[in-house]
C-alpha cells in the first residue's frame, strides 16, 4: 500500500512508465497495474527508482495477460534487461502472485 504523496513525490517514475506503455502499446489496466506495482515499492534512492518502474512494468505485463520481453521492456525503461529480471520476482510476490516456474 502506498500514500497520496507517494504519487506525487513519484510524479516523474510514473510519467515515465506512461511514456514506456505507449511505446510498448500497453493497455489501460496494465499501466494502472505497474504504476500500482511501482508505488507500493518504490525505494528511497533515486538511482534505483527507474529499475523498479522497469521491473513493475514487466510483472504488470504479466498480471494483466499484457505482458512483453524483458528486453522490450528495459529498452522502454532505458535499463538493462538483466535488471528487469533480477527485481521482476519478489514485486510479483509482494503483490500476492506466484512467478512462473519458467
Amino acid at each position: 500500500m502506498y500514500r497520496a504523496s507517494d504519487r506525487v513525490d513519484n510524479e516523474r517514475w510514473i510519467e515515465l512508465l506512461d511514456e514506456a506503455c505507449v511505446s510498448l502499446d500497453l493497455d489501460d489496466e496494465t499501466r494502472s497495474t505497474a504504476v500500482d506495482l511501482f508505488l507500493s515499492r518504490a525505494p528511497d534512492d533515486e538511482r534505483g527508482k527507474r529499475v523498479a518502474a522497469a521491473a513493475s512494468l514487466y510483472a504488470a505485463g504479466l498480471i494483466r495477460g499484457d505482458e512483453r520481453s524483458q528486453s522490450a521492456v528495459a529498452d522502454a525503461m532505458d535499463v538493462s534487461r538483466l535488471s528487469v529480471q533480477k527485481r521482476w520476482k519478489p514485486i510479483l510476490e509482494d503483490a500476492g502472485f506466484s512467478p512462473p516456474s519458467w
